[in-house]
């Protein structure tokens, strides 16, 4: 299972993923707490180890911007959090060569019966919370994953924790994203960043 540490948005946090080894790392340019401009996102991926994939976190954004982004190499990968359609995510997907990740927010299964519809190359499965497009810190029940084949890898997202790697990986996602699991007082936490990783890992050698 891949590892993405998101909502980075300082040089410890970048230090932090270096020493660490995370797979990949997520820079929010979407309105949130955790939310960088694309000048801070630059310096940030400048510091980053190289063999660690940035991913964009936006939320119905203009395409253009999207696209200065990945020309100026602060992105390798693009995850759309918000409304996207799938005619969105088909231009997206003319105008720049980045993978796209594609959020759904889960609700019940019938939240997935128009997964197979979109133009991505991955998806991700957070939890659904009325009015907000993430970061909730809410989990969703993962085991209605099991009743549905996803074709395409899958991220899981939602309020984990290293308490909750032995169960997701009961479900095999090919990555975990996680935020505010391993944070303190809103702040990436070096130790609970460390702790995560190492589990995952373990939980990969058994």
């Amino acid at each position: 299972m891949k590892v993405k540490i998101c909502g980075l948005s300082r040089p410890a946090d970048i230090k932090c993923v270096n020493i660490f080894r995370s797979d990949f790392i997520g820079f929010v340019f979407a309105k949130s707490k955790r939310q960088v401009s694309d000048d801070q996102a630059f310096e940030l991926k400048k510091m980053l180890n190289p063999e660690i994939s940035a991913v964009g976190v936006f939320v119905n954004e203009k395409i253009s911007r999207i696209k200065k982004l990945a020309e100026q190499g602060i992105i390798n990968y693009v995850q759309l959090h918000g409304d996207e359609d799938n005619a969105y995510c088909a231009k997206l997907k003319a105008e720049i060569a980045l993978p796209v990740i594609k959020a759904v927010r889960v609700k019940d299964k019938e939240s997935l019966l128009e997964v197979g519809n979109y133009s991505c190359d991955y998806f991700l499965f957070d939890t659904y919370v009325n009015g907000r497009y993430g970061g909730s810190g809410i989990q969703f029940d993962v085991c209605i994953l099991r009743d549905y084949v996803v074709t395409k890898p899958y991220f899981i997202a939602g309020g984990l924790t290293a308490a909750d790697i032995w169960d997701i990986k009961k479900i095999n996602p090919f990555g975990i994203d996680v935020s505010g699991g391993v944070e303190t007082d809103g702040l990436k936490d070096a130790i609970k960043i460390e702790e995560f990783i190492k589990k995952v890992r373990r939980a990969d050698n058994e």
